[in-house]
């Protein structure tokens, strides 16, 4: 799959990207719980897409990580497509 295919609302994406910038994680609270949030700016050969981490997802990548989605979603956040591993997908790092 390639960044220029995905569609908001698209799941069971499977995919390889690179990190190319990443922002401070920002914490919350929700249902009693609090976590971590961070957005990355993802690129492939087709294009670039922001990527949103969550929790441990934020410690794992860096600038130039290679990654893996497995089974990722994606969303739409003020006109613009973002990519998340949601409730049931995976993030693997590559390298």
């Amino acid at each position: 799959m390639a960044i220029k295919d995905l569609a908001a609302g698209q799941g069971k994406v499977d995919m390889e990207v690179e990190v190319i910038s990443i922002e401070a994680p920002r914490t919350f609270d929700k249902f009693g719980k609090s976590g971590k949030v961070a957005n990355a700016k993802i690129k492939d050969a087709t294009g670039e897409m922001t990527m949103t981490l969550w929790n441990e997802q934020c410690d794992l990548v860096k600038p130039g990580t290679k990654v893996k989605i497995i089974n990722g979603y994606v969303s739409e956040y003020k006109g613009e497509k973002q990519l998340s591993t949601g409730k049931f997908g995976q993030l693997e790092v590559v390298q």
